[in-house]
């Protein structure tokens, strides 16, 4: 009986040390993890938006008339100026037609004389009860369709002049002739689909980036409203498509007032003066956006965790992880975040590797709050 006794104290004991350790085991692990003093400090912030490059006037040059190319006047892919021939047409048939017009013209005024000649005849005649009213009003409208021919002559040569001047084609703009796929003796007209050639305003380039729905209404509510924020937006930069940076810095100067239902994104334009002719129409490249913030909270992504689209951090109070959700500026670097809401000066929060802890954890400091601080704008890393 006594043994019996106490295999069953044995037993009980056993399990009461295996429930201890059980629970032991599910209390929530710490460690030491870096940690950050929150405090208030200036930032610029970059973002960087894929672009595309277009020149300031993009004009596709087509022939008024037809006809055979008879000369090419331009190398392509050089400056042209406004003016320049780049294209002859088959001047032939255009002259032949200029010296018929004129010919015209000179047989209606003959014309026109003479039935003016027979008119004032008439009237004297009537005057005179020579002729009768049916006469005389006769040869009026003689005098008046004689008239009308001759308007018709001179509009034809008009006509005439403009088409034979339509033979020398040239160029609508200054700027920067791209390729050509008409050669002398190529036949053409104005309906033709592909253009002689295309000329470019490259004296100032425009450039055309994209921002999300979220970020357009974080720039309106930062600056009160979308013309507001065009008036304060900064110098832009350009990084082009092999990495280095335009050394002319553009502007913003138009933001779509229509999101793209398909993407989402709202369409901004910014100018780069583009004097030396680097930039070139169709080009590709990143914009830079430059923002500025005094007196904000930034921490860095690292010290954050995504839950349902919202964002989160681990402060520490009275050695303990405690999350708290934080609202954060809705344009970043990729490397840190400015918090608008959730956070204040004076908190201390887990720097690294948010997304592994828990709440209750009791954690330690691996580094001193002063080597993660968030300092002023002299941290060139966020720049």
């Amino acid at each position: 009986m006594k043994t019996i006794l106490f295999d069953g104290l044995v037993l009980v004991s056993i399990l009461i040390v295996c429930v201890s350790c059980k629970e032991r085991q599910s209390l929530p692990v710490g460690g030491d993890y870096k940690t950050l003093n929150v405090t208030l400090s200036d930032r610029t912030l970059h973002s960087d938006f894929p672009a595309t490059i277009q020149g300031k006037q993009d004009v596709k040059v087509y022939p008024q008339i037809s006809g055979l190319i008879t000369r090419i006047c331009i190398n392509e892919g050089a400056d042209v100026k406004k003016g320049q021939t780049l294209f002859v047409i088959d001047q032939t048939p255009y002259k032949a037609a200029l010296e018929t017009a004129e010919a015209n013209v000179e047989s209606a005024e003959a014309n026109v004389a003479t039935t003016q000649m027979t008119a004032d005849s008439k009237e004297e005649l009537f005057r005179e009860n020579v002729v009768s009213n049916f006469d005389l009003q006769q040869a009026r409208n003689t005098l008046r369709s004689a008239k009308a021919s001759l308007a018709q002559a001179r509009a034809e040569l008009t006509n005439a002049r403009n088409n034979l001047s339509y033979t020398e084609i040239k160029s609508p703009v200054d700027g920067t002739a791209g390729m050509s796929s008409y050669r002398i003796g190529a036949l053409v007209s104005p309906s033709i689909s592909t253009p002689l050639v295309s000329v470019s305003d490259n004296g100032e380039m425009y450039v055309y980036f994209s921002m999300t729905e979220k970020q357009i209404l974080a720039l309106s509510r930062q600056n009160g409203s979308l013309s507001n924020a065009l008036e304060v937006m900064p110098e832009v930069g350009l990084l082009l498509s092999d990495g280095s940076e335009y050394p002319e810095k553009g502007r913003v100067d138009a933001i779509s007032g229509i999101i793209d239902p398909s993407t989402g994104a709202v369409t901004l334009r910014a100018v780069f003066p583009n004097a030396d002719h680097i930039l070139r129409s169709g080009g590709t490249g990143n914009v830079r956006l430059p923002y500025e913030k005094k007196g904000c909270i930034v921490i860095p992504q690292t010290a954050t965790y995504e839950l349902q689209d919202k964002v989160f951090v681990y402060k520490v109070v009275d050695g303990k992880t405690k999350s708290a959700q934080i609202t954060v500026f809705g344009i970043n670097n990729g490397k840190e975040y400015i918090v608008e809401s959730g956070l204040a000066t004076g908190d201390v929060i887990i720097a690294e590797g948010a997304g592994l802890l828990r709440d209750g954890m009791t954690v330690g400091s691996a580094a001193s709050s002063r080597d993660t601080q968030v300092r002023n704008a002299s941290d060139k890393d966020a720049q």
